[in-house]
């Protein structure tokens, strides 16, 4: 029976290789990071790109519409109630009700300066009723 061999189960040249490959692998991991960094970036700036493409052909056909002097004429009339010579425009600001809620809700409603004199006059009550 021959004699087991005791060596180093790692050779010189196996070591080598080991560093020769962890050195490959290090100085590639950089550059590929990057790679892929910027082409995740390319993808959104084409995504970026298209959506502005669908807003200039939207802004496109909207310039289209306001060329035409029908669309201008109905938007003036609906937007700024802007009327016809002859004609009459009349414009409902609701129910009855509606009407009177809102009315109570403006007389409610009082100015800063009419709240401190009403205030101060309350407080002058108070003490003219503390003296009797």
């Amino acid at each position: 029976m021959p004699p087991a061999a005791t060596g180093p189960s790692f050779t010189g040249r196996a070591l080598i290789l080991a560093v020769v490959a962890a050195t490959l692998l290090l100085t590639l991991a950089v550059p590929v990071r990057a790679w892929f960094s910027q082409r995740a970036e390319i993808a959104g700036l084409r995504a970026d790109v298209e959506a502005a493409r669908e807003r200039v052909a939207a802004l496109e056909v909207e310039k289209q519409r306001w060329e035409d002097p029908a669309f201008v004429a109905a938007e003036a009339r609906r937007r700024l109630h802007f009327v016809l010579p002859g004609e009459v425009r009349f414009v409902t600001l609701g129910s009855g009700a509606a009407a009177a809620g809102a009315a109570e809700e403006g007389a409610s409603q009082t100015t800063w300066y009419s709240s401190l004199w009403g205030a101060l006059q309350e407080a002058d009550a108070d003490d003219d009723a503390k003296r009797k």
